[in-house]
């Protein structure tokens, strides 16, 4: 299994402010009348201000290349669940204070996986500015962060979480690429693990984040940092708003898939806590690591048919080598 090599340090980023973003999510309606918490006002993104340690970068005038990959098909299958909602007022009832503290409980495992993740990516890529939270939101819309939290004391899944057949049958057309070693299909690829990667994405994004000495996409340890390398491969800064989106649009090139990610990413901004493994909230919505399977794309898009491509529809990191002058990764 070959795995991505860490990039060094960069310190020549641009050193810029966050623009502001107005985010709805269009399926739910109510939105128009309320909002998630962390995004009231002018709709700020968490990270628009530097990160602590920003005033000790270097500033330069260096043009800032954006980071674009191509969009393979994928499975469309997600939780669409939003964080409780509160009115502009600021008033919250009853129902949504508990829904607030439920929704905001994080598996302890998971947790730690996600945090330990950032430490990583920030030690051999600082420019970046991976937030934790960020792993944090995409592990809740893909997996309900691994099922509620049914992880090991390793951080392994207690069962396999695998997303839809892509079989062309309203999703993407993917036969099976690794004998079903990681996702149990030697037909058709699944999206797989906690954090849902594509079985031909994990072959070069895995990583190692428990120290074990495999990578394991069944594991949160692993997963989470492999999340972390992918969403910043290239040259992005998640500080900035154009890179942050283009990461999460690289994740899955769905807008709705982008702004449910950044309601999430709002939420767990403000504020988390820690709650026993296999406690967590398990999605009721259809997808991976809830109790519903995903019978079509959560966009509703058509894959295609036997023969389609999926619609460019996807769901886990890209799993096309990125076009960079680094050199390939080795095994």
């Amino acid at each position: 299994m070959s795995l991505r090599r860490a990039r060094p340090p960069h310190p020549g980023r641009t050193r810029r402010g966050l623009r502001t973003t107005a985010l709805a999510v269009t399926a739910v309606a109510a939105l128009t009348a309320s909002q998630a918490p962390g995004l009231t006002g002018e709709a700020k993104d968490a990270h628009a201000a530097p990160a602590a340690d920003e005033e000790h970068r270097p500033a330069t005038d260096a043009p800032h290349a954006p980071y674009v990959e191509p969009a393979p098909p994928g499975d469309g299958s997600y939780h669409t669940e939003l964080p409780p909602l509160t009115s502009q007022a600021g008033t919250a009832s009853p129902a949504v204070v508990r829904g607030l503290r439920s929704q905001s409980g994080i598996p302890a495992t998971v947790l730690r996986a996600y945090r330990a993740a950032e430490t990583s990516v920030g030690r051999t890529d600082p420019g970046c500015r991976l937030p934790w939270q960020l792993l944090a939101a995409i592990g809740k819309v893909e997996s309900g962060h691994a099922g509620g939290g049914a992880v090991t004391q390793d951080g392994t899944t207690v069962r396999r979480i695998t997303g839809p057949a892509l079989d062309g049958r309203g999703f993407a057309l993917i036969r099976d690429t690794e004998g079903g070693a990681h996702d149990g299909d030697r037909v058709y690829d699944r999206a797989v693990g906690p954090m849902q990667f594509l079985p031909s994405t994990w072959s070069r994004w895995g990583a190692d984040g428990n120290g074990d000495g495999r990578a394991d996409p069944n594991n949160v340890f692993d997963a989470a940092l492999a999340a972390g390398h992918y969403l910043c491969a290239g040259d992005r800064d998640l500080g900035r708003g154009a890179d942050l989106d283009g990461a999460v649009l690289s994740y899955n090139h769905s807008r709705p898939y982008l702004e449910l990610v950044r309601y999430w990413l709002g939420f767990y901004s403000r504020g988390v806590h820690p709650v026993p493994d296999g406690t967590g909230m398990v999605p009721r919505s259809p997808g991976a690591g809830g109790d519903t399977p995903a019978a079509e794309p959560a966009d509703g898009a058509d894959g295609g048919g036997a023969g389609g491509d999926g619609g460019g529809i996807i769901v886990g990191p890209d799993p096309t080598p990125p076009d960079s002058p680094e050199p390939s990764p080795s095994a």
